[in-house]
């Protein structure tokens, strides 16, 4: 069996109703670029009945594959684990929710296939157009001031859940990797600039789903990973 083209994975977690809408429009728009491809479902302990919905998908769509896990992962080492399971030389994922508008995908994976090593969509360069909350606006700003300024990070949105990669490059990236949740897309960016690898980010529409809020625990956590990171990369030289 000959390997796909491309890979796109979609981390779950208990988000049966938007892979109801997130699986066939991802088909649609993958099968525009190639039909060559396969879409992994890394499913990560979910109650909802998601693995069911996607197994009864894949009964009929053979390109479409569940990765399920028992216990939870967090959604860094779902998305490593699914990057090790396949073979396509190109991988990317987006969020269930599908916030980025998926007009978009074609440009993310034909930067990979053009030489880039990560290509990343952005909800901060002047040509974004976004809509979501003051409040999540501001954390975003703030959070990622705070990543270029302490991890001299020269890019601006990192933690848009639009990202393409190179696989033979994040793999050897995500061996290093300390942080195995959210801030997994931060940490793979910024040790990927210090190894100098090819990064291309992008301007996208961006829409704010429903349901999402920010929490003084998030934004707290989110300020200390920064610092560990930093930690770890400066004095421990890790």
């Amino acid at each position: 069996m000959t390997a796909p083209a491309i890979a796109a994975v979609i981390p779950v977690y208990n988000d049966r109703k938007a892979l109801e809408r997130a699986i066939p429009v991802s088909l649609q728009y993958l099968g525009e670029i190639t039909p060559d491809f396969e879409l992994i479902i890394a499913e990560d302990g979910s109650t909802d009945g998601s693995a069911d919905l996607v197994r009864e998908i894949s009964m009929k769509e053979p390109r479409v594959r569940l990765l399920h896990s028992d216990e939870r992962l967090g959604r860094g080492r779902a998305l490593n684990r699914a990057f090790r399971e396949t073979s396509a030389p190109v991988v990317l994922y987006y969020d269930v929710d599908l916030a980025t508008g998926m007009e978009h995908l074609r440009e993310l994976v034909l930067a990979i296939q053009g030489g880039y090593d990560i290509s990343t969509g952005s909800r901060l360069l002047p040509e974004s157009r976004i809509k979501r909350t003051g409040g999540r606006e501001f954390a975003s700003r703030g959070y990622n001031f705070l990543v270029r300024f302490v991890l001299r990070s020269r890019l601006h949105d990192h933690q848009c859940g639009f990202k393409s990669f190179r696989r033979e490059r994040v793999l050897l990236l995500a061996e290093k990797v300390r942080e195995h949740h959210w801030f997994w897309d931060t940490e793979i960016l910024v040790r990927a600039q210090r190894k100098g690898y090819r990064i291309f980010e992008f301007p996208v529409h961006w829409e704010q789903g429903p349901g999402t809020t920010v929490r003084k625990s998030d934004v707290t956590g989110m300020g200390l990973s920064v610092l560990r990171l930093w930690w770890r990369l400066n004095v421990q030289k890790d």
